[in-house]
């Protein structure tokens, strides 16, 4: 009994549990993002802010420019040079159109249809990047010169008629024509459509297709109904790609065009290079940027889609 009723022994004062080690390497993401916040905010957002500054001052480059909040210049210059923001518009939005048109069946065939030639076929998308953008427009100077072979079929065909019906070339001629700039931004953008269209649609898994063809749909139905959908991502973004540069392009409009097919794009480089009119320059600038920010906003939430490549 004496044992039962002893007092159990007193218990070992209980270790300190040991520290947990301090976490190395939590500021290391920060450093490694450190070098791209600098270079946006050295390289974008001060010179964003220099011509937002720009955009409101008064003068002229002899007596020089201040900062006289004149809100103004951005009415002056959209009442002065809207038809140069129609255009631009309209052009963009018939390459974007194009460039759909022609990039999606061949992203669709490099994707399912390539086999073993897909590699060369990529290579042959991307190649016109290994030439400058500038020799690449000059080069539609040659294919659209009067009287050229591929003008002479188009004539031939009477395709001419058509387009001068339209508006969009002048007679038998195609240089200096709205056709001719809308042939050179597809040319030069289409690669910025094909690729993101390519991303997207191979990531379609195959047996989706076997799936739709199981259940005995027809090949145009498994289109519409499985690969368009799922490569709307691509699309979205081939879209943007190539829309928001052909906008502000002026390359294509100075070097094919004439003075009646004159973009935005041109009006910005003559108020800088030519004009030295800064403020109404920088102003168009903006103009230019907030019109393509409302409808690139708009056109991603009608897509119904996130998820771009």
């Amino acid at each position: 009994m004496s044992t039962l009723t002893e007092a159990p022994p007193p218990l070992a004062p209980r270790a300190p549990e040991p520290e947990p080690p301090k976490r190395r390497g939590r500021w290391t993401p920060y450093w490694l993002l450190l070098p791209g916040i600098l270079w946006l905010l050295v390289f974008f957002a001060l010179p964003m802010i220099y011509q937002a500054s720009t955009s409101v001052q008064t003068g002229s480059l002899e007596e020089g420019y201040k900062v006289t909040w004149h809100f103004a210049t951005y009415w002056d210059a959209l009442s002065a040079y809207w038809p140069q923001f129609v255009r631009s518009v309209l052009y963009a939005g018939t390459a974007t159109i194009l460039c759909l048109l022609l990039g999606y069946p061949l992203a669709y065939l490099i994707a399912f249809r390539a086999g073993r030639w897909r590699n060369l076929i990529m290579i042959l998308v991307i190649a016109p990047f290994f030439t400058s953008f500038l020799i690449r427009t000059l080069a539609w100077k040659t294919i659209l010169a009067d009287g050229g072979p591929l003008v002479g079929a188009l004539d031939t065909l009477h395709v001419l008629d058509v387009t001068s019906w339209l508006g969009w070339t002048a007679g038998d001629r195609v240089l200096a024509t709205p056709l001719a700039v809308v042939c050179g931004l597809t040319y030069n953008f289409l690669p910025f459509m094909i690729l993101p269209l390519y991303t997207s649609l191979e990531r379609i898994d195959g047996r989706l297709h076997e799936a739709a063809g199981d259940l005995y749909a027809r090949p145009w139905t498994t289109f519409r109904k499985v690969t368009f959908p799922l490569s709307m991502p691509g699309v979205v973004s081939g879209t943007l790609l190539t829309f928001i540069p052909a906008t502000g392009d002026y390359v294509n409009a100075d070097l094919l065009g004439s003075t009646d097919t004159r973009m935005v794009g041109n009006v910005i480089q003559t108020q800088f290079l030519r004009v030295l009119d800064y403020p109404t320059a920088a102003a168009l600038s903006f103009i230019l940027m907030a019109a393509i920010l409302l409808m690139v906003t708009l056109y991603i939430r009608r897509s119904g889609t996130e998820d771009l490549v």
